[in-house]
């Protein structure tokens, strides 16, 4: 049996100007993805800027694996329109783990993740040690869409080792 590296809380912030999939606007939600599972936040209606705040909670196996995430807009008589998709990386938060960060002050940036061909990120991403816990903050771009940015939070939780 595969056991899990820990439980990561993912806080979808909001959506920053994300396609117009309806005539005006769109109806957006976000469906997050790792190889075992699926999860997704409420639809916001009308709103191409949307703010959910809402954490979903996955369990990591491996953190060499992407986890993805989707955007859609939601349509009540036929199949919910794609609006853009974006994978993100939680191997330097998993290697962020490892460092003994007792001692630490509150605020102290851990590790910087840069944006790059090889990640969605839209900016610099910083993983920090705040009372107590870690935390990673990431601005994602959408792909395979005109527009769009999705802004995380990451927290791992029930770290052994941290109280």
């Amino acid at each position: 049996m595969d056991k899990s590296l820990g439980l990561l809380r993912v806080r979808v912030k909001r959506g920053l100007n994300l396609a117009v999939r309806d005539v005006r606007s769109s109806d957006p939600y976000v469906v997050i993805k790792t190889s075992t599972h699926k999860l997704k936040t409420r639809v916001i209606k009308k709103d191409v800027n949307p703010v959910w705040n809402e954490d979903l909670t996955l369990a990591v196996l491996d953190p060499n694996l992407p986890i993805k995430l989707t955007v859609y807009d939601h349509d009540t008589f036929s199949r919910d329109d794609k609006m853009g998709d974006a994978e993100f990386d939680v191997k330097a938060f998993a290697e962020a783990m490892k460092i003994d960060l007792h001692g630490l002050p509150s605020g102290t940036v851990v590790a910087r993740v840069q944006p790059s061909r090889q990640n969605c990120l839209a900016g610099e991403s910083c993983i920090t040690f705040t009372d107590g816990k870690l935390s990673q903050d990431l601005c994602l771009r959408l792909r395979n869409v005109e527009c769009g940015e999705v802004e995380l939070s990451l927290h791992w939780m029930g770290l052994p080792g941290i109280e």
